[in-house]
């Protein structure tokens, strides 16, 4: 029973690494409090996505879907891995829309973390005014 156990875990190595890369991208985007750092998080976990999908259809032995007069083919999935593709294009426009946001929350308040960025949120609502990125620094 414990080789039965032991060989199940080992066989999917992929989805153990997906777990822990999805974790690892959720914990950072939890418990940081920079921007950037978070974007970080943000990335890693939608990497561990691409991976599960990816994974997901992989066949063993399975070839690419090139038509033969061998009936017996097994052939893997294209679909997953173009849908990815297309993934990981919008996840890169993603992050770079994030980054430009942070760079403009950077340049108009100074800082990019999290309680900082609240405080001064905080003094706005409290005054009225917006604050000058100045005034925290």
């Amino acid at each position: 029973m414990e080789d039965f156990t032991f060989d199940f875990i080992i066989a999917r190595y992929n989805y153990w690494l997906v777990i822990t890369l999805m974790m690892t991208g959720f914990y950072v985007v939890v418990s940081r409090g920079n921007l950037i750092k978070k974007i970080v998080g943000l990335n890693l976990f939608q990497t561990s996505v691409f991976m599960l999908y990816i994974s997901a259809g992989k066949i063993f032995g399975g070839t690419a879907p090139i038509f033969t007069d061998n009936p017996d083919e097994i052939y893997s999935n294209p679909l997953p891995h173009v849908l990815i593709l297309t993934a990981i294009v919008v996840g890169v426009a993603t992050t770079a829309l994030g980054l430009a946001l942070i760079i403009r929350i950077k340049e108009t308040f100074g800082t990019i973390e999290e309680d900082e960025l609240l405080e001064i949120e905080h003094s706005y609502d409290t005054t009225g005014k917006m604050p000058a990125a100045e005034d925290h620094k």
